[in-house]
């Protein structure tokens, strides 16, 4: 069995704000029907939180979800417990239309922390970065720069936000560009 390393090896970058590869996590995409009452038992069941509004993301100590598209869910646990929340996953949604795939491997997850958190991606994200245009709670698929990604904010002055691992290290260094000290405008 080979060394699990993330995209960009751990790195991390003190700027204007704080860039950190988040490490490896466990990152399942699960889509079928989001309004059936066996879909939201699983879920609950897998990562201990229940169904997300639209555009919603719900973290805990078991994991977390995110709502991704209208039959779309990102669920996130720890990396060695993927395949198995999979099964489980497989076994409680058996008989209905779904899918559940481990895109562990296939993800990079970065942390950004400090005030600046929204200028920095607002940097190179068409997403409204205001309090207004994400609070709390809500994430956004977007891009940064042509990269796909998706954020939300953990907190007020925390963010994480996840890639395709093939790009991760550029994301990385965009991330620590777009963090550098002296470069935020203060606009939000």
């Amino acid at each position: 069995m080979s060394n699990v390393i993330s995209a960009a090896h751990g790195a991390s970058f003190d700027g204007a704000v704080r860039v950190q590869d988040a490490g490896v996590k466990g990152m399942i995409t699960v889509r079928g029907d989001l309004s059936s009452a066996k879909m939201a038992k699983a879920v609950k069941a897998a990562v201990g939180m229940g169904m997300p509004d639209v555009r919603g993301v719900k973290t805990g100590a078991k994991g977390g979800v995110a709502w991704m598209s209208p039959d779309e869910l990102m669920l996130f646990c720890d990396y060695s417990d993927a395949d198995g929340v999979v099964a489980k996953l497989e076994k409680a949604l058996k008989g209905e239309h779904s899918l559940a795939v481990n895109v562990s491997d296939a993800r990079a997850i970065f942390t950004l922390t400090g005030k600046g958190v929204r200028e920095v991606i607002a940097k190179g994200s068409p997403a409204d970065m205001s309090v207004d245009g994400l609070p709390l709670g809500e994430m956004r698929r977007s891009r940064l720069g042509q990269i796909a990604v998706a954020f939300w904010l953990t907190k007020e002055g925390e963010l994480e936000l996840v890639c395709f691992r093939s790009v991760g290290q550029f994301v990385y260094e965009w991330l620590c560009n777009g963090a550098a000290k002296d470069t935020l405008p203060g606009h939000l």
